[in-house]
């Protein structure tokens, strides 16, 4: 799974390295995120779809997918991780698969190991990037969510994501046996592109990333506690 990410690179940098330009309302300096947790703004790529927009805009939503049919946003807190083995097939989730595909953008994620089986409370976090220093690019789906209880002309949408899981990758394997799909950047637009509707092509872009991939360390305990946000988050620790 993948329940904490590091957001701490500006948008602006981002969208340089990711070819993209930034969506209206975006901070082009952001605020550093070392601990950032579901239900609050991540920042996805999406294709433009605009005549004369930009093949690739970096924007802001809430992380946990809140569907259309949601009667209000807390369905999302249980829905920041979608399955890749279930995409096509999950009510909640096969719209999107088909035709609102994003790309969450991180520098990195958490991921916790249990190391006692007889106590698995007892979890040791471990902070994992890209070994080659570029920004994470997760599969991802998007959807918009208008709270019934207004108009629907009052500009009131939410516009929400789920990172997409695999299993663990031999990156991964030691310490969870699941991971978020990492999309290389020869895949960006092939993942974000709306008229592509194959869903055995755009499956084989969800495989476990291959060894290499990742570089990981263990970190302090103290990234448990998601009111803890700093720097200091992503320094290794013997053990």
């Amino acid at each position: 799974m993948c329940g904490r990410i590091d957001l701490h690179t500006p948008p602006s940098r981002l969208a340089r390295l990711l070819q993209a330009e930034l969506a209206p309302g975006i901070d082009p300096e952001g605020t550093p995120r070392f601990n950032l947790p579901p239900t609050e703004g991540v920042l996805a790529l999406v294709a433009g779809r605009r005549p004369g927009a930009p093949g690739r805009v970096l924007a802001s939503f809430r992380w946990g997918l809140v569907p259309p049919w949601a009667k209000d946003p807390s369905v999302g807190n249980r829905m920041i991780n979608a399955r890749a083995e279930s995409l096509a097939t999950k009510p909640a989730y096969r719209d999107a698969f088909a035709d609102r595909r994003c790309l969450v953008i991180a520098d990195g994620f958490y991921e916790w190991r249990a190391p006692d089986p007889d106590a698995p409370r007892r979890r040791v976090p471990f902070y994992f990037r890209r070994a080659d220093g570029a920004p994470l690019a997760f599969a991802g789906l998007w959807e918009r969510w208008h709270d019934p209880g207004r108009r629907p002309d009052d500009g009131a949408v939410l516009r929400s994501c789920t990172i997409v899981t695999t299993e663990a990758g031999p990156d991964v394997a030691a310490v969870h046996h699941r991971m978020p799909v990492v999309v290389e950047a020869g895949h960006y637009d092939e993942w974000l592109d709306p008229g592509l509707h194959d869903l055995g092509a755009l499956g084989t872009l969800l495989a476990p990333a291959p060894a290499g991939t990742l570089a990981s360390h263990r970190v302090d305990p103290a990234v448990n506690d998601v009111r803890n946000d700093g720097p200091e988050l992503l320094d290794a620790v013997a053990g």
